[in-house]
């Protein structure tokens, strides 16, 4: 029983461990509007250019909901 705990344990360690570290990460490191862009197309092959950097900027701008500042009254769901 003392060995399966241990095992347990052990593995939530590593796994506690390993998250914390993909989760810090580089915050600064983020994917910039070029990198972005063949995903936005894909996804919405209507838009143009500029409505596509409109919403990749009300998302990673400094109100964005993708910089940290979570759910708010000014983000980008919420001016449609």
């Amino acid at each position: 029983m003392k060995k399966i705990a241990v095992g347990m344990f052990s593995i939530a360690l590593i796994l506690g461990a390993g998250t914390a570290v993909f989760a810090a990460g580089n915050p600064d490191k983020g994917q910039s509007f070029e990198e972005m862009m063949p995903f936005m197309e894909k996804m919405h092959p209507d838009f143009t250019t500029e409505e596509l950097e409109g919403m990749y900027n009300d998302c990673h701008g400094s109100e964005g909901m993708m910089n940290g500042s979570g759910m708010n009254s000014e983000n980008m769901m919420s001016k449609f």
